[in-house]
């Protein structure tokens, strides 16, 4: 690799860089932009520009070659990337390849990737829950992983803040264990959606169905009109990219407001190799990139510096940042960088049938399912198992033709298609426990393109994995037959973790540096100037969906970032 190093030291310093431009990174050049911060954004991926970059986003079905679908021959090159849902011939170009960056699976991973500007802000399911006190008390109250530095109380405002610019959709629900946000309205329930609900009100004490809550503009208000913005026109095409900015994407959303500031500078094609650190001055100083088409070496510079990389691949990068004061990876004082990831489980759904409500139909489409909260373990332990699930719940009702016939019957069945019956079905979000023996660590005889050391993914679900599920089924059959619901199918997959795409931990918070790797402000705790607010923070994982929190996180670290610089503490 050849050192270009090309210009001054001062043409390649800023005041910040942040490594990353998904959801977390987004937020962070936002807020630091904002603050007078001049900020670079560095992305491994190629640019991604809000509208522009978005080929497919109106594209007719017949547009496309497989008619939406992945061929046979892209299948059986990517078998990882095809247990994808969201891989689909309209978002292939936003997603990484199996040959694109290989890792090493000690146990079988699905590490499902986006590698652009933007990151998988434009690929996520944009479910936007809040967390509980009960999810930040939950490991000292359970006896698991470690302490939260932090609760509810916090991190609230927070929450309000980035809820109030991204633009949340959802009802003010008055739930103990889901607190209410900044809500636009809500998408509304259908029929049946509504008789379930009000079967668990009935007959299930605790246990309640509400409206998603989406990062979905359901009514654009003037903060999202100033970032050109539009309501969602629920045309649910999310994963090509919106370009009316429906949803909140880093790309429709914080990095042009970032732009706006003229503080921002944004460098794709920028592959990090590590944080650099100054053993003189004690602090990280820079950030050394390989640029991943050129292959050349560069080194940038700031005085704070946001690792936002994706919660693995923020591991890798931390790993690989070795000097005399940290040999086995920056802030790595305690042995634990990569250790105690965790993730969510979604091995269960069930699906079943329903003869009533004949008079009512669907009409368009909603952004996703219903909700129905983690109501397992919450206030008191009732099972054999730590911790509990949420459950994702929809109803539809579709329009079916009569395909047996030949000829003028077959035509005009086609014609004429009839509303079949009602069918329902609903998924496990399941919390895992943070294992120590639940790794990622670099495999140093194996380098990938540019030559960085290859992930070891050391991953597995365990016995109270099993055990959750098994009650999902049973708890989630019983809430169907309740209802009235017949045909009841149950599905335990037995998939990989991965797929679920919500990775979390390695670089844990914790308030003690023996036993974590980040303060209560997202800071290493040996390296003041290096914050870490992606999934790689995460102490625990709850059931809720992890972006809300990663976004609000990040706008607190950057606040408190900003704060200590301008006093000189870091």
């Amino acid at each position: 690799m050849a050192n270009t190093n090309l210009g001054s030291v001062n043409q390649r310093s800023y005041d910040a860089i942040v490594i990353g431009s998904g959801i977390s990174g987004g937020w962070a050049a936002k807020e630091l932009t904002e603050k007078g911060l001049k900020t670079l954004v560095l992305e491994r991926g190629r640019d991604v520009k809000h509208i522009v970059d978005y080929p497919t986003a109106n594209k007719m079905p017949y547009e496309f070659e497989h008619r939406g679908e992945m061929s046979n021959a892209a299948r059986e090159a990517n078998p990882i990337l095809s247990r994808a849902n969201a891989w689909q011939e309209d978002s292939d170009h936003f997603f990484v390849k199996d040959n694109e960056h290989p890792y090493v699976q000690k146990k079988p991973f699905d590490w499902i990737r986006g590698y652009q500007v933007g990151g998988r802000s434009l690929l996520w399911a944009r479910q936007t829950q809040r967390w509980s006190q009960y999810d930040f008390e939950g490991p000292a109250r359970d006896g698991f992983a470690i302490d939260w530095p932090i609760r509810y109380k916090d991190i609230a405002p927070w929450y309000s803040h980035v809820e109030k610019f991204a633009g949340i959709s959802g009802n003010r629900d008055g739930l103990e264990e889901l607190p209410d946000g900044e809500f636009l309205p809500p998408n509304p329930l259908n029929a049946v959606e509504d008789h379930f609900r009000k079967s668990l009100q009935e007959k299930f004490e605790g246990r309640h169905l509400i409206a998603s809550r989406f990062a979905n503009l359901t009514k654009s208000t003037p903060t999202q009109l100033a970032q050109g913005r539009s309501q969602c026109l629920s045309r649910k095409l999310c994963r090509r990219g919106c370009p009316f900015g429906g949803y909140f994407s880093s790309n429709s959303s914080t990095l042009p407001w970032a732009e706006k500031t003229g503080n921002l500078t944004l460098r794709p094609h920028s592959v990090v190799h590590s944080v650099i650190y100054d053993e003189e001055k004690g602090r990280a100083t820079g950030v050394r990139v390989i640029d991943s088409e050129s292959k050349e070496v560069i080194e940038y510079y700031a005085k704070i510096i946001f690792v936002n990389a994706s919660a693995l691949n923020t591991n890798l990068i931390l790993m690989n940042s070795v000097s005399k004061r940290f040999p086995i990876g920056l802030g790595n004082d305690n042995g634990l960088l990569g250790k105690f990831v965790a993730f969510h489980n979604y091995n269960t759904t069930i699906r079943a049938e329903f003869d009533g409500l004949p008079e009512f139909a669907t009409f368009g489409s909603r952004p996703g399912s219903t909700y129905i909260p983690r109501f397992r373990n919450m206030f008191r332990q009732e099972t054999d198992f730590l911790r509990g699930y949420a459950t994702g719940f929809s109803a539809r009702r579709n329009l079916s033709s009569n395909r047996s016939g030949i000829g003028v019957d077959l035509k005009e069945s086609l014609l004429n298609p009839k509303l079949g019956g009602w069918h329902v079905g609903a998924h496990m979000m399941g919390e895992t426990i943070p294992k120590e023996s639940n790794t990622v660590s670099l495999e140093a005889n194996k380098t990938d393109s540019w030559g960085m050391p290859l992930l070891n993914i050391d991953i597995e679900y365990d016995d109270n994995d099993l055990k959750m599920e098994i009650d999902s089924l049973e708890q989630l059959s019983e809430m169907f037959t309740a209802a009235g619901f017949t045909n009841i199918k149950t599905t335990h997959k037995h998939q990989a973790p991965g797929i679920d795409i919500h990775e979390m931990g390695g670089v844990r918070m914790g308030k003690d540096p023996k036993t974590s790797l980040l303060n209560k402000w997202n800071q290493l705790h040996a390296c003041k100037n290096v914050f870490v607010t992606d999934g790689a923070c995460m102490t625990s994982t709850s059931t809720q969906n992890p972006s809300l929190t990663y976004m609000a996180l990040t706008a607190r670290a950057a606040n408190h970032a900003v704060e200590e610089m301008r006093k000189g503490n870091v």
